[in-house]
């Protein structure tokens, strides 16, 4: 109560500039604490990959980040496989993610989103990745050995939709379904992966002041894509002043768990 006391009494301006100033690189959320929450999912992603990495002796992590879930992983599992590789595409992630994944013997390699994976045939037999923002399901297939698993946390469709819609208008019914569990499951299957778990659940996420519906939206660039304070300060000031009035704005994150296996 103390924190939300001291934040309405900031102005506008300042909130917005303060959020407009934290670096945006990786996905180190701790920044969010006290100003925004997120409900998370049952099943612990971070946790099952340290187990299925004690498990491995070739790992690929796509689509890395910062590096941050495959760090923490990590250092929960109970053996380190042999090889572990990981990609990126966005250059403050690259670096980021080198430095810390770097001691820890993982090779980072920047590949381009949508681009063929830098990896031969049956390289892997763990494939993981965390919220990756399309998967090429055909390269996941090509890359994993016979009987490889690939196990990683999508985000759902219509994900944070409430905010979204309040920036952008109602969004088309395609954009609204698109990552929907169902047309990935196909998908897997189109490219020849047996689809072995596939779990959603949809989770609320509350933001307490303006500062962190900014950082949010900068940080996660594709919800409002083209995203500035400048060009959207009108909505934004209506939004803070919404917080101010009747508490925090409410959004629904989705996310399902994705399991699946190449034939051998």
């Amino acid at each position: 109560m103390a924190d939300r006391q001291r934040r309405s009494a900031r102005s506008f301006e300042d909130l917005v500039a303060e959020g407009a100033a934290v670096p945006t690189e990786g996905w180190d959320f701790s920044w969010f604490a006290g100003r925004a929450t997120e409900a998370r999912p049952t099943w612990g992603y971070a946790v099952s990959m340290a187990a299925r990495l004690a498990g491995a002796r070739a790992v690929l992590d796509v689509q890395t980040g910062g590096g941050e879930v495959l760090d923490f992983a990590l250092g929960r599992a109970a053996h380190r496989p042999a090889l572990l590789a990981a990609t990126e595409d966005w250059p403050p992630n690259v670096a980021r993610a080198t430095a810390l994944l770097g001691p820890r013997g993982v090779v980072v390699v920047d590949s381009p989103q949508g681009a063929p994976l830098p990896f031969g045939d049956g390289a892997f037999d763990l494939v993981v990745s965390r919220h990756p923002v399309r998967p090429h399901w055909a390269q996941i297939a090509r890359v994993l050995e016979p009987g490889g698993t690939y196990f990683a946390q999508h985000v759902g469709p219509g994900s944070v939709f409430e905010l979204v819609e309040y920036f952008l208008g109602p969004q088309p019914e395609e954009t609204r379904t698109a990552r929907h569990p169902d047309r990935e499951r196909a998908d897997a299957r189109a490219a020849g992966l047996e689809v072995v778990d596939l779990r959603a659940e949809r989770l609320r996420m509350e933001f307490h002041d303006i500062a962190a519906v900014v950082h949010f939206l900068r940080k996660v660039v594709w919800m409002v894509p083209g995203f500035t304070v400048e060009a959207y300060e009108p909505r934004l000031r209506a939004l803070h002043e919404r917080i101010e009035a009747h508490g925090p704005f409410v959004a629904y994150s989705t996310r399902h768990l994705f399991e699946a296996r190449r034939a051998r």
